[in-house]
């Protein structure tokens, strides 16, 4: 285990970058993580109690050092300010956010390996992150891995969970795969799903469905 230093000064987010400047290799890693994001703001319209971060580096104080940051695809945190301090944030810093961890952090598997399932899954476990999705549709035989895995973590392991959608109680949200169109294009994609398994809608899907009994009236 890291042994972290009291007496050190941890630094404030205005002295950390904002990410590790690394670019995406495929349009999954920018998408899906969006696309989590921007159906989370209808499925929880009011709740100003929670922050989903893309790409966007994550320090804490359980690795080597306080400066160097884990940056997700994407990740969730909950009882946190939506808008800290009104603004936007650069950076998400452990201890700014009264030392809560994502409680769900998510990887979309590129080209180029990125240590999903070995050195970033142990940042996760360590950190104490109780959520861990790979999502990996396009590299997965490569990877010897399924397309998509989740991980929970269970008495500081992970372990891989086998239900799909797959309920996660502490959040009030299930995550898995679906088909949805998006600007006319078809495609795979994450989403989040209620209590019965029933996939939340996007705003388009939404209208088109209402639409849909009226025929040629719209």
């Amino acid at each position: 285990m890291v042994q972290f230093d009291p007496q050190f000064k941890l630094p404030s987010s205005n002295e950390l970058a904002c990410s590790d400047d690394t670019p995406v290799d495929n349009e999954n890693q920018n998408f899906i993580p969006n696309f989590l994001l921007f159906l989370l703001e209808f499925v929880w319209p009011t709740r100003q109690d929670w922050f989903w971060g893309v790409d966007m580096a994550i320090y804490h104080t359980t690795g080597a050092s306080p400066f160097v940051p884990v940056v997700p695809d994407g990740f969730l945190s909950l009882s946190v300010e939506k808008r800290k301090q009104g603004g936007s944030r650069a950076s998400y810093v452990v201890w700014e956010e009264g030392n809560v961890v994502p409680a769900l952090t998510l990887e979309v598997v590129s080209r180029t390996p990125g240590g999903e399932y070995q050195e970033k899954m142990a940042t996760y476990a360590r950190l104490g992150v109780l959520y861990y999705v790979i999502y990996n549709p396009d590299f997965w035989q490569r990877d010897a891995h399924q397309p998509l895995e989740i991980y929970r973590l269970i008495e500081g392991e992970y372990q891989l969970q086998l239900s799909e959608p797959f309920w996660m109680p502490e959040i009030g949200l299930g995550i898995g795969r679906a088909i949805t169109e998006t600007g006319g294009l078809k495609r795979e994609v994450l989403s989040w799903f209620n209590p019965q398994g029933a996939r939340y809608l996007t705003p388009e899907e939404q209208l088109k469905r209402y639409q849909e009994p009226f025929g040629d009236a719209f």
